[in-house]
């Protein structure tokens, strides 16, 4: 397929069979970079793949495409080393507690929470996540404690499966999972007009962590593969 076909792409939810018609994110991926089909296209990074395959499975029809499919030819190419496979997996880990998490404890009316997570310092190992752990157990606590309304769940659901999960040693496992609760609760939230625009800001954050991703490795010129 040529990459000048790709706005013809309409991404749909979940794996296909080549004759349905339909793909995927990654399914797109291994047919742009003239892969056999499938769904864990071989030069995708890992971590960047299972974020893709979690976030385009969680969005609704009307935003999948819109969101995910500029990003299709960036990903290609971005299997590279070890190393930066862990670096990308402190990135999401970062992101879903940095980011993702204060938006919906703001929602929730807990500012304070969001804004001590948000001064955390960067995840980029076990020993700074460990060393942010009590900010963030108190962020997990009083979401706990606000989870009455619609907001005051996203913000608890945002704090237990994306901070917390993060915050554990394997860090790459943790946060691809952590990922997918977060993609899950960002677009089941997006039927509220009260949410829309924390869902919509999210979303487009999510984009730039890819964009950040992508970037990884190829910064410094390396082409070699990952085992």
């Amino acid at each position: 397929m040529n990459i000048k076909t790709l706005d013809t792409i309409i991404l749909a939810k979940g794996a296909h069979d080549p004759t349905e018609g339909a793909m995927c994110a990654m399914e797109a991926v291994a047919y742009i970079a003239g892969e056999p089909w499938s769904d864990h296209p071989q030069c995708v990074s890992p971590v960047i793949a299972a974020f893709m395959r979690l976030w385009n499975d969680a969005l609704p029809d009307d935003d999948r495409t819109r969101l995910l499919r500029p990003l299709l030819p960036l990903v290609v190419g971005t299997r590279t080393t070890a190393t930066d496979e862990g670096t990308r997996a402190w990135m999401v880990a970062d992101w879903l507690v940095r980011v993702h998490t204060p938006a919906w404890l703001r929602l929730a009316g807990l500012a304070d929470h969001a804004q001590t997570l948000e001064s955390c310092a960067s995840f980029v190992d076990a020993a700074t996540v460990c060393a942010e752990q009590p900010k963030i157990a108190a962020a997990r606590d009083a979401a706990g404690a606000a989870a009455r309304d619609a907001a005051g769940a996203a913000a608890w659901a945002a704090a237990r499966d994306a901070a917390w999960a993060a915050a554990r040693d394997a860090a790459g496992a943790a946060a691809w999972a952590a990922a997918g609760a977060a993609a899950r609760d960002a677009a089941g939230a997006a039927a509220s007009a009260a949410l829309a625009p924390t869902v919509a800001a999210l979303q487009a954050s999510a984009q730039d962590l890819v964009r950040a991703m992508c970037a990884v490795g190829r910064a410094t010129g390396r082409g070699e593969q990952s085992e």
